[in-house]
């Protein structure tokens, strides 16, 4: 019970943050507890450590790539294109907006959608002048197509990465499955929201009121540099995946280079425009502390055998039948990570279902 107990505080903490306390500082906080009280041992660090390293320094170096591009301009002259590919038609817009969120979620991730194309159309919605039902609608949908649409390649979402290297599925394996389901969740998002926010949703807008997407490119030279650079990264989490190559070697170089373009590193600095100490100081490295501290804590859950419950629950649902084990084993997890947040949920996930045999 002492590792629950544990579990529970340290959830506590990272969902409340008094005092704006760190998500990572909290998880940090529990899992120095579960070691000082040996419901992990010293060992289980590097068991751990081996875990999550690989998606951590993923999604750190992909937030970084998202904000680099997004100080360069990239994301405000994508919004402005959607814009007046819209027409001034508000009902064509929308659902425009939310495929240009699901793109940017597949390659950015979807707190880098979340985060950054939301003010971005929020601005553009202003400019617009539209009324504040209208504007929700379209802020809600950036943030909640981010998430359901996060699926499609093992970097569209941190658990992907975890839940993909935890299993040892490739890149390419990933997306041949995960695609067509992105597709469908897609489609439903669209639904939902649709049915939802219609009658909120401006019938006309004034497109004369849209500045050039040009106008909003900052850094010519990133912004140049973005379209190969992105390419050149998907081509190549395709081709070394079958090889075993950890994707966050290959998405830290990208950011590498990006930076190197940005910070005109070739030329000592001079003529650089995106402020690249202000792009690192907005990296989530909390994210860093969150992933070790966070899945030590929940080692601890497995190490006091109380995954095995979860575990003798996919055991059931595995013997009822692929499309009954695929069916439950989602509405599990969802359960779960309604309760305890996605990342959590996905690290009791994977070692239940390690622990059931049934991978």
């Amino acid at each position: 019970m002492l590792a629950l107990a544990i579990f529970v505080a340290t959830l506590i903490l990272v969902i409340w943050q008094p005092r704006g306390l760190g998500i990572g500082w909290s998880a940090l906080a529990g899992a120095a507890v579960a070691l000082a009280t040996g419901v992990v041992g010293w060992s289980d660090v590097g068991t751990v450590w081996e875990i999550v390293w690989d998606a951590t320094f993923t999604f750190v170096a992909l937030i970084v790539i998202s904000l680099v591009l997004d100080e360069a301009g990239f994301f405000g002259w994508a919004a402005l294109h959607v814009a007046r590919w819209g027409g001034g038609n508000g009902r064509r817009l929308f659902p425009l907006v939310v495929l240009l969120g699901a793109a940017i979620a597949a390659v950015f991730a979807n707190d880098g959608a979340a985060l950054l194309l939301t003010p971005i159309v929020l601005a553009i919605l202003l400019r617009l002048d539209f009324p504040p039902a209208g504007a929700l609608a379209f802020v809600v949908a950036c943030g909640f197509v981010a998430d359901t649409t996060s699926l499609p390649l093992v970097v569209s979402n941190l658990v992907n990465i975890v839940t993909a290297n935890f299993f040892d599925v490739s890149f390419g394996r990933y997306a041949a499955v995960m695609v067509p389901v992105n597709l469908v969740s897609l489609a439903a998002t669209l639904l939902v929201l649709w049915a939802y926010f219609r009658k909120d949703i401006p019938a006309t807008y004034d497109v004369g009121r849209l500045e050039n997407p040009g106008s909003a490119i900052r850094d010519p030279a990133v912004f140049r540099a973005a379209f190969p650079l992105l390419g050149l990264l998907l081509v190549a989490y395709f081709v070394t995946g079958p090889l075993g190559v950890p994707i966050a070697y290959l998405t830290g170089a990208a950011a590498l280079v990006l930076m190197a373009v940005a910070g005109r590193w070739f030329t000592s600095g001079r003529g650089a425009v995106v402020d690249l100490p202000k792009v690192l100081r907005g990296a989530p490295w909390q994210i860093v502390l969150f992933s070790i501290g966070m899945y030590l804590v929940v080692y601890g859950l497995g190490n006091a055998s109380l995954t095995d419950i979860a575990a003798g629950v996919l055991r059931w649902l595995g013997e009822q039948g692929t499309f009954i084990a695929t069916v439950g084993t989602g509405f599990v997890v969802a359960a779960l990570a309604s309760v305890m947040n996605n990342m959590p949920a996905t690290l009791v996930g994977a070692l239940a279902i390690d622990r059931a045999d049934v991978a």
